[in-house]
């Protein structure tokens, strides 16, 4: 009966331990299936998210080509804005991948940005925008002394934090974004060996006198014909007098040229792009209350060019 009982004990004791590594091996299974199941799951989750990721930065970063476009400036406050003058839009210029966009604001009133959070800006060694100065002209022909900034732009179509300071010497935060760029207008799709080849003008080195005619303005201020120009290395330069001495500066070609005189009508050398093609250019003049910006179109004419004296 002993004997008996010793082994009954025995299988309880046997098939208690095999229930126990049975129920212990499927803990074990499950446990660890759901674990791989879960490590699985997080694994394509984050590369699901990793590629999203990838390829909406890539969207956002898409490359634009080296040059300088026209795109729009939004912002989120009625107060910081572009001027009317500019119709929502500043110049994009993309060189190396690096996009800056340069914006002309309503005002003055705005005398520092700063790229980031307002927070961050007060901190020492922050580096803040400067303002440049830009004349903007209103549709009605009156133009305004503003400020301008030169933003670096991290992406297009995306808001980023752009904050400002004003002369109340207040920071505040700002969301802005870029957005639709297209080509200057007056911008090819070229080279640079190309540009530089259609700015090349066919007339030996030397001085020149030639006539032109100018359109624009009132008719009162005019550029005196003929003009002196000077030819070097396939560019000219045309030294160009008014009938008045109240031009205190001249555009044209982008740039921006001060009087070479001190007395006398108005003098300026500015480039001429190209013989017998109409220019632009811009004449500020003082004769009035208030400086005016006033375009002029420019014609040199190549059959009047005569070696000078």
């Amino acid at each position: 009966m002993k004997k008996i009982k010793e082994i009954k004990e025995i299988k309880r004791i046997l098939i208690a331990a095999a229930a126990s590594l049975l129920l212990l091996s499927g803990c074990g299974s499950n446990g660890m299936q759901k674990e791989n199941s879960d490590n699985a799951s997080l694994s394509v989750k984050e590369n699901t998210e990793k590629e999203a990721g990838d390829n909406s930065d890539g969207e956002k970063k898409a490359e634009l080509a080296d040059g300088i476009y026209t795109a729009e400036f939004t912002t989120d406050s009625g107060m910081f804005h572009v001027s009317e003058a500019c119709d929502g839009k500043g110049t994009l210029t993309v060189e190396n991948g690096e996009m800056t966009i340069h914006i002309s604001l309503g005002s003055k009133n705005i005398v520092n940005l700063y790229p980031g959070l307002a927070k961050d800006a007060q901190e020492e060694g922050a580096v803040l925008l400067e303002p440049t100065e830009d004349t903007v002209t209103y549709s009605d022909g009156i133009s305004e002394e503003v400020y301008g900034f030169d933003v670096p732009v991290p992406a297009l179509e995306t808001e980023f934090d752009l904050a400002l300071i004003g002369t109340k010497g207040v920071w505040y935060d700002h969301k802005v974004s870029v957005s639709n760029p297209t080509p200057a207008k007056d911008q090819k799709e070229e080279s640079p060996e190309e540009s530089q080849k259609t700015k090349t003008i066919d007339v030996k080195d030397g001085e020149y006198t030639i006539e032109l005619t100018m359109e624009g303005g009132s008719g009162k201020a005019q550029i005196l014909s003929p003009a002196q120009i000077r030819a070097e290395d396939g560019k000219i330069t045309a030294r160009v007098e008014w009938n008045s001495p109240n031009y205190d500066y001249m555009l044209a070609d982008g740039e921006k040229y001060l009087p070479v005189n001190t007395e006398g009508n108005s003098v300026f050398e500015i480039p001429v792009t190209a013989l017998d093609e109409e220019l632009k250019v811009i004449g500020d003049t003082i004769a009035m209350s208030k400086p005016h910006e006033v375009e002029y179109t420019l014609t040199f004419h190549s059959d009047t060019l005569q070696a000078a004296e």
